[in-house]
């Protein structure tokens, strides 16, 4: 089978002053004096795997594993420093929610907002608006600026925004860990309902629960590096046994 994600030999370096500078006067006087100096740090180390269509694929690992600086590579927001991402279809990140949003637009503005973000067209917004209300079930809100919003009300827009439309790829980070029991639950209704029709869904979470629930195959990043790619189950467990050990 094609793959509809392939990820080959992909490395991200970052790099980080030693120093403290306070103004870009100061970097810039220190740059020409080639006095500034760098720490470079590797995120992601010779990333390679490949998702099939219609595959719910689960990432773990501890934090700093590198997991959302892979998704984030993964969704064409980052560029890695060597390797490629080969994507095919229209992909829906759900990735650090709320960074597209504007705290002072309401949450009806910011649907427009995102939306277009997204690369939806105003119509379509138009014609899924009630939609996406309805789902994120803020509708007493929806006039509310977003400032005013909880992080569990803007999880739950940015969700309803995301996958108001069928992508071929939904990336998830985290939104699932988001507001109460009942809510998370639709969602993952939701997801079950579009990978039945078809949606390939790449999913990082700290809950093992959800990852052996949803997953079929996961990978477990640890410090950068491809630890093992298996059975969602089988792989949940060699990760508990390895932080059993660790504790």
């Amino acid at each position: 089978m094609d793959p509809i994600i392939l990820v080959q030999d992909v490395s991200m370096h970052f790099r980080h002053s030693n120093q403290r500078i306070n103004t870009l006067k100061e970097y810039f006087i220190k740059r020409i004096k080639l006095q500034v100096q760098y720490t470079e740090f590797t995120a992601l180390s010779n990333i390679s795997f490949s998702i099939d269509k219609g595959e719910l694929f689960g990432i773990i690992g501890n934090n700093g594993a590198g997991k959302s600086t892979l998704l984030k590579i993964i969704a064409g927001i980052l560029n890695p420093s060597s390797g490629q991402v080969v994507r095919k279809g229209t992909v829906a990140p759900l990735i650090e929610l709320g960074a597209g949003f504007n705290g002072d637009l309401t949450g009806e503005e910011n649907i427009y907002l995102n939306g277009l973000l997204l690369g939806y067209s105003k119509k379509m917004i138009r014609d899924k608006m009630d939609e996406i209300i309805e789902f994120s079930e803020l509708k007493e809100f929806i006039h509310v600026p977003l400032k005013d919003y909880s992080s569990g009300m803007k999880a739950r827009l940015g969700f309803a925004i995301a996958t108001s439309i069928q992508p071929d790829i939904l990336i998830v980070d985290e939104v699932l860990a988001v507001g109460d029991i009942r809510f998370r639950e639709k969602c993952e209704r939701h997801i079950q309902n579009m990978i039945k029709n078809g949606t390939t869904v790449l999913f990082v979470s700290h809950s093992l629960v959800q990852i052996e629930k949803l997953c079929s195959r996961v990978l477990w990043l640890d410090k950068g590096k491809v630890k093992e790619i298996g059975e969602a189950k089988d792989i949940c467990e060699k990760f508990k046994r390895a932080k059993y050990t660790e504790s």
